[in-house]
């Protein structure tokens, strides 16, 4: 079992119980899955630079992402409908739980001149979406897979209900959140 899963399960869960007064075990919030989206203009005009980018998101995620295709068509990008223009990777169970390990503990710290995550990234049922300018914070990609860089954007689903509830489930996970002064 991974350590922040079980983390939740023995001291998170536990906790939000007790302070929250629920009454269920389904009514404690609980992370459901992780979504990584690369978006990549560059790739009309380079296909090459998709593959690296989806090479980048298969060894951060230890899963293949799936290519996401272009609705419209917009003339003054030089984009037509259906053409691919970026990847997204949904995580779920023990990947998730890897990933966000991780991204806590190793990713976060790496990240220069980093002084917590914004509080202000919840939207209204909860979830929470985090923007990495660049890709080579994580420690699975060496320095030749880097070179063409790009940001990607996780996003965090939540069960909880309001994003109060959501910050305190990520605060209780290890989320170094800004301190409002």
């Amino acid at each position: 079992m991974n350590r922040l899963r079980q983390k939740y399960q023995e001291e998170v869960r536990p906790a939000l119980q007790k302070e929250q007064g629920y009454t269920n075990v389904h009514q404690i919030p609980r992370i459901e899955k992780i979504v990584i989206n690369a978006g990549v203009g560059r790739a009309a005009a380079d296909s090459k630079h998709l593959d690296a980018v989806t090479n980048t998101i298969t060894k951060v995620t230890g899963q293949a992402p799936v290519a996401t295709v272009a609705k419209n068509s917009i003339a003054g990008f030089k984009l037509r409908e259906g053409m691919k223009i970026g990847v997204m990777v949904t995580l779920r169970g023990e990947r998730m739980y890897g990933f966000l390990d991780r991204l806590v503990s190793v990713v976060f710290p790496r990240i220069r001149d980093f002084r917590g995550l914004s509080v202000k990234a919840f939207d209204h049922q909860g979830n929470y979406s985090v923007g990495l300018d660049e890709q080579s914070v994580f420690p699975e990609l060496s320095f030749e897979e880097t070179t063409t860089r790009h940001g990607l954007q996780v996003n965090i689903v939540t069960t909880a209900t309001s994003p109060e509830e959501s910050k305190r489930l990520l605060e209780m996970m290890g989320f170094p959140f800004r301190r409002s002064s």
